[in-house]
């Protein structure tokens, strides 16, 4: 698994230096273009799932911990911790999104039917796990709530909620883009608010938080460090970043307004990493000065973390509905959320009772990728070297929105 996964990481590299070189100034227009702050909003909330929200506490220790993992010697463990969640992993996301957007309207390769059935059960897979972490995680967080360590009947409700609420959102894009800005000024406004309990109360000041702050430059002066796995654990987020990065390019795509592929590059790498950087910067000050976690906080948290789970699954949720036809439209609103909670719940289970792993979709993916990859050398490699301009249809649309604004 380790050197499919370093193949598949070489691959995702270098072909994204091949699309900088060739089509670095394309003008990138999707098939439902919406403004630039939405379309960061819809990246960075579908983009993401609790785990950002929940893991970096649980983890800081660890990569501190020399002894037991004297791999991490090279860097800080916030410059760990950003490193496995932002800047250069996110090109797998670039990579996806300009691929549906200016290449996959010409090669049509996830129409083919084999692969559609592929596409479709990774994006499926991928939503259960992600519902599924939000249910193993929640006793750390709500300790309160039981003894802390076991999964308990409230905990099943909570998810069971979540997923209710995204198979309701899904059901209409209106309620995908409402929820992906709401959820995002409510992310920034908790790390308003921690910033402020952590640098501007007590014994914190905004020259600690500069200082903690760079800690991630250790990160970019270590940067390929991070491009093949340091050890079992990274393996696992890559595995975990490769099962996301199909269909959120497949989701995110549909949104992109008509920007360079230089400024989507910058918009998907850096954008996103800054609100990270900054994120993971207050925690690891509330680690390191051993600041408690309880009452408000405690819950902003657990919200803010729920509310991107339900982002994370009415993007995936819709994107596999309107792969199969499987639309509220066709079976009617009652149907619809009734079929798509027994599915997420059940596969939800499987990943509980530790039947299916999240390895295995990063690893199909990586197939996905390299079959690709010689499709269009096979078959479709004159249009794709003819690629110039974003697809005629989406240019039309974009000029009509822009005249109708």
């Amino acid at each position: 698994m380790t050197l499919w996964l370093s193949t598949g990481l070489i691959f995702t590299f270098a072909t994204i230096v091949m699309i900088m070189y060739k089509w670095w100034d394309v003008q990138c227009i999707g098939v439902t273009p919406v403004r630039t702050f939405t379309f960061i909003a819809i990246l960075f909330t579908s983009g993401l799932d609790v785990g950002l929200i929940m893991f970096p506490l649980t983890e800081f220790g660890g990569y501190g911990n020399l002894t037991d993992n004297p791999e991490y010697s090279f860097a800080n463990p916030l410059a760990i911790e950003f490193g496995y969640w932002a800047f250069l992993i996110w090109g797998f996301y670039f990579l996806t999104c300009f691929y549906f957007c200016i290449i996959e309207p010409r090669v049509k390769f996830f129409e083919i039917p084999l692969v559609k059935v592929i596409n479709n059960v990774v994006i499926i897979g991928t939503c259960a796990f992600t519902a599924y972490l939000l249910l193993v995680n929640l006793p750390w967080y709500l300790p309160q709530i039981g003894d802390g360590e076991s999964v308990v009947p409230s905990f099943y409700l909570i998810v069971l909620a979540s997923i209710a609420l995204a198979v309701y959102s899904s059901s209409k894009i209106k309620y995908v883009r409402i929820l992906s800005i709401g959820s995002s000024v409510l992310f920034i406004s908790l790390i308003a608010v921690m910033w402020g309990r952590a640098f501007l109360m007590g014994n914190g000041s905004p020259s600690d938080f500069l200082n903690t702050v760079g800690l991630i430059g250790e990160y970019f002066t270590n940067l390929h460090q991070f491009m093949l796995p340091l050890n079992d654990y990274h393996e696992f987020y890559l595995f975990w970043w490769f099962s996301w990065s199909i269909m959120i390019g497949q989701f995110t795509a549909r949104f992109v307004s008509g920007v360079r592929t230089w400024q989507l590059l910058i918009a998907m790498l850096v954008v996103p990493s800054i609100a990270i950087g900054t994120w993971f910067t207050i925690l690891y000050h509330y680690h390191a000065e051993g600041m408690n976690i309880a009452g408000f906080i405690n819950v902003a948290m657990i919200t803010v973390g729920v509310l991107m789970v339900v982002n994370s699954l009415d993007s995936l949720i819709r994107l596999y509905t309107d792969n199969l036809n499987l639309t509220a439209k066709r079976f009617g609103q009652v149907s619809y959320v009734l079929g798509n909670l027994v599915a997420m719940c059940g596969l939800t289970m499987l990943f509980q009772l530790d039947f299916l792993r999240i390895q295995w979709v990063g690893a199909l993916v990586i197939g996905l990728y390299f079959a690709c990859f010689v499709y269009i050398l096979a078959k479709r490699r004159a249009e794709v070297a003819a690629i110039k301009a974003s697809p005629e249809e989406n240019i039309l649309d974009f000029h009509k929105i822009e005249f109708a604004g």
